[in-house]
């Protein structure tokens, strides 16, 4: 199951082509998938994978952190314009 759904993530087959192959259905794998996102899983396996490459030292910290610091950020979560521009 895990394999069907890494392939559909992975490839950008739609979840309805998926191969008769991996042995499940597309809904079951698409149902299972909606699962795992709820619970958190994919969140959870990046950390473990990204922990696992840092303990390896594979990764390179710095870069990433920029990569991190640099994505936009969301115009809900900025501060209103001028806030903290050091007016008083």
């Amino acid at each position: 199951m895990f394999t069907a759904v890494v392939y559909v993530l992975t490839s950008g087959c739609a979840w309805r082509h998926l191969p008769p192959t991996f042995g499940t259905s597309s809904a079951t794998a698409h149902r299972r998938f909606a699962a795992w996102t709820e619970v958190g899983l994919w969140r959870r396996l990046h950390r473990a994978v990204l922990d696992e490459l840092g303990v390896r030292a594979e990764v390179d910290w710095t870069r990433t952190t920029v990569l991190w610091a640099a994505r936009r950020v969301d115009p809900r979560q900025r501060p209103p314009r001028g806030a903290g521009a050091g007016t008083s």
